[in-house]
């Protein structure tokens, strides 16, 4: 493929989609869909346990996947018309579609919920874990007609660590990937949170020289900039009203205890988590269960499994907001999941008479909620680097995006049958004096 022509790509099939209309998707892109590994995608729920709140939430990675590669098939289409950039600027672009295909491949049941968990129960992130589906042999026949290393040059994109110009449509402040999540979220929550003027950030991105570096890179122009403010509000009012969700964060939470015994205990392996869909992963731990007098496996079997498929969901036992924890740092082993956190979740719920692992504590986080990092073209011809500060007078959001982080973040403690615990009771366990330091 000649990097400085527009290969027109023959079309292979064309999908109804409910968000973007019509999505033709190309010969290659056809034979990656039609492979087993992209075929799972139909079963791993793209927001994980959010159906069990907004009904109309059994949106998949598979249809996700299909909307971010329109959407970068459209973005290259119009970065071409703008024309900017020497030849050696599109040297990827034919790889930059079937990067935004693939860049879900990896995902674990339920998505994200697993990531949350302890590193030595997980085998690692699903960027990483897509090497894996990369290595099957009908992926590779897939990506074979694209040339030597195509595949290992697609994977570095997902991955967020090439070196191509282009590399902001997959990875990076301006990542096709948000722009089309929020909006379907939104859309089949049936929220009005999502809004983002994707149409605009598509016209307004263009190639830019790094004034420092002299690299050339995807950024915006100064008139798309209040399309891209619309696209961080939009991540504010999405995590804060349906991905921290408080029912939502009590099935994530009960997930995350019901794989995380069943790796401790021996019943799966952490390798064994790659591969499943949604509801094989909660079978299979079912079925092994059900095969084991082991204590913690009649837990599973006849508590944690069936609450989690009838919504019985742990209660809010103890909720504080960001006003409630001014002046108190969480400390940061209670963030994730610990051995420490863990054991004073089980302190607690000895306290509260109740079996151990049944009061969890979540308090989740998300650092690159706000993240910026992008080439603006001033409407007087300057190219300036806007990063986590903004540029005031032009984007100001990032200025209190600390602020609007703190306060879409909340503090719970969960317990499989209802309890009130003070807040005394927690704080001195986690928290500690916040005195301004980092």
């Amino acid at each position: 493929m000649s990097p400085n022509l527009v290969v027109m790509r023959r079309f292979g099939r064309t999908v109804r989609d409910p968000l973007w209309n019509t999505i033709r998707l190309d010969e290659t892109a056809t034979r990656i869909v039609d492979t087993p590994a992209f075929q799972r995608l139909r079963y791993i729920r793209q927001l994980g346990f959010a159906h069990l709140v907004y009904p109309g939430a059994t949106h998949t990675r598979f249809d996700h996947a299909l909307g971010v590669y329109h959407l970068a098939s459209t973005a290259l289409r119009l970065l071409r018309e703008d024309d900017r950039g020497p030849t050696e600027v599109w040297g990827d672009a034919g790889l930059i579609p079937y990067a935004a295909l693939l860049h879900d491949i990896g995902h674990y049941p339920y998505s994200h919920a697993l990531e949350e968990l302890e590193s030595d129960a997980m085998p690692a992130g699903h960027e990483e874990i897509s090497a894996r589906f990369f290595e099957s042999a009908e992926l590779r026949a897939a990506l074979e007609p694209l040339g030597t290393g195509a595949a290992a040059r697609i994977h570095g994109l997902i991955r967020g660590e090439s070196d191509s110009p282009l590399r902001g449509l997959v990875s990076g402040s301006l990542d096709l990937d948000k722009q089309e999540y929020l909006r379907r979220d939104a859309r089949f929550c049936g929220v009005p949170y999502g809004e983002v003027d994707v149409d605009r950030l598509l016209l307004g991105m263009t190639m830019l020289q790094d004034p420092e570096t002299g690299r050339w890179e995807v950024g915006v122009h100064e008139k798309a900039v209040a399309a891209l403010e619309s696209l961080l509000f939009a991540k504010y009012q999405m995590f804060r009203n349906v991905y921290w969700h408080h029912a939502v964060r009590s099935a994530t939470a009960l997930y995350k205890r019901i794989v995380e015994e069943s790796v401790r205990s021996g019943l799966l392996e952490g390798d064994e988590l790659v591969g499943p869909t949604d509801e094989e992963l909660l079978y299979e731990i079912t079925r092994r269960a059900q095969n084991s007098d082991d204590e913690v496996a009649e837990r599973l079997e006849t508590r944690w499994i069936p609450a989690l498929r009838q919504r019985r969901l742990p209660k809010r036992a103890l909720e504080l907001t960001a006003a409630d924890l001014r002046g108190r740092r969480v400390e940061d082993w209670a963030v994730g999941d610990s051995p420490w956190k863990r054991a004073i979740e089980d302190d607690l719920a000895r306290d509260l008479s109740l079996e151990p692992g049944e009061v969890m504590i979540d308090f989740p986080a998300k650092q690159a909620m706000f993240q910026l990092d992008l080439l603006v073209q001033r409407r007087d011809g300057s190219v300036q680097r806007m990063g986590p500060g903004g540029v005031p007078g032009l984007l100001d959001l990032p200025r209190v995006a600390q602020e609007l982080y703190h306060t879409s973040r909340a503090l719970r403690v969960f317990t499989f049958e209802r309890r009130r615990l003070e807040p005394e009771q927690l704080l001195d366990r986690i928290t500690r004096p916040d005195r301004g330091g980092p």
